[in-house]
């Protein structure tokens, strides 16, 4: 996915869950709009440099919209995030039209937001024999202090229900993929956060070993002048750890 010309600036807060401050290279002071309703735990970071999308669509509330943000490690780097959770499927659908991802290349055409029992998944693809494959997108962007990637980020009574939705589909003979989008380049491997969702924890365990399949894949981030980011793909597999 490529971005739009993006500006660059210094985090000043989050707050309201939709809005934050944002002090432009320029000087400029503005609010843009936070495309993130969850915690944000560990990325949102007051101080750290952050890349916004700037709109002149007059019926826009706001002009600007956050998109990235960029961590300081342990060793002395710098990791890039992303923090607008809408670019996620974006990214996914054009790495699963393009068979990117392997294991869920195939025949057949991919459709988004699939209705089943009840709840709403994020792709399908008819297969034969009435065998389809879904696959459900979570975004991963907390990275703990013992280095590792977690989900969720806060309890996420949604994100435990997509996970009983998808072991009813493998019951049925679907193929059910739960992908982790890793929107963080520091994030190596991911872990159901037992100790922020002991319940979403539990049940991702027990799925998985009903039939839901769990991927993990990182993200390649194109930059350009400046080191200003130009695009994301979808990158590499990563381990997803269990237990």
């Amino acid at each position: 996915m490529h971005y739009p010309e993006l500006v660059a600036g210094t985090l000043v807060r989050r707050y309201k869950r939709f809005l934050a401050d944002v002090r432009l290279d320029d000087g400029r002071e503005v609010v843009a709009h936070c495309p993130n309703t969850g915690s944000m735990r560990a990325v949102n970071v007051p101080g750290c440099r952050v890349w916004l999308a700037p709109s002149d669509k007059p019926e826009r509330k706001l002009a600007w919209t956050w998109e990235l943000i960029e961590l300081p490690q342990p060793d002395g780097s710098m990791a890039l995030a992303s923090v607008h959770t809408g670019r996620a499927n974006r990214i996914v659908e054009e790495a699963l039209r393009a068979e990117v991802v392997g294991e869920l290349a195939g025949v057949g055409e991919w459709r988004r937001e699939a209705r089943v029992e009840g709840a709403r998944l994020d792709f399908r693809r008819p297969g034969e024999a009435g065998r389809d494959t879904y696959v459900e997108v979570k975004q991963v962007t907390l990275r703990e202090t013992d280095g590792h990637g977690y989900f969720p980020d806060a309890v996420s009574e949604r994100g435990r229900k997509h996970l009983e939705t998808l072991a009813t589909l493998a019951a049925e003979g679907h193929r059910a993929v739960l992908l982790f989008f890793v929107a963080h380049e520091a994030i190596a491997d991911v872990a159901p956060a037992a100790h922020l969702d002991p319940a979403y924890a539990e049940t991702l365990r027990r799925v998985a070993g009903q039939g839901v399949e769990v991927m993990a894949r990182g993200i390649d981030v194109e930059r350009g002048d400046g080191q200003r980011p130009l695009a994301i793909r979808l990158g590499g597999a990563l381990p997803v750890r269990l237990r």
